[in-house]
């Protein structure tokens, strides 16, 4: 299964973001062989509609789940709308993260905020 996590860094070792739209990086993490993958997410520097745009990043690159303290509305849609599920972070440690979602200790992500318009997420 393929994980997205919004990260700091677009290396390891670096943390979650608690930003989702804003993020600079998502890690795609495939669980099957453990093998990461960074990519930039270019939404960071949009003046509005950048939770939609790392959404559909997410989307893109067939992200199963989504590890993330917290997520926008908007982002939530279009993730929800892909079948894709959100889970809650409770460590900025990615391998914390990662171990806590593969042994089925993450909560899944049911408080969404209404997001920040206008130049803001």
């Amino acid at each position: 299964m393929k994980i997205a996590i919004p990260v700091d860094k677009g290396s390891r070792p670096t943390a979650v973001c608690a930003s989702f739209g804003r993020a600079p990086y998502f890690l795609f993490y495939e669980s099957e062989t453990g093998e990461s993958t960074f990519v930039e997410n270019m939404a960071l520097n949009s003046p509005g509609g950048a939770g939609i745009k790392a959404a559909q990043l997410i989307a893109d690159n067939q992200a199963r789940a989504v590890l993330t303290p917290r997520c926008g509305e908007n982002a939530a849609q279009v993730l929800q709308s892909s079948g894709i599920q959100l889970y809650k972070t409770s460590s900025a440690s990615v391998e914390e993260s990662i171990e806590n979602f593969l042994s089925g200790e993450l909560a899944p992500l049911d408080t969404i905020h209404a997001g920040f318009h206008h130049g803001g997420d």
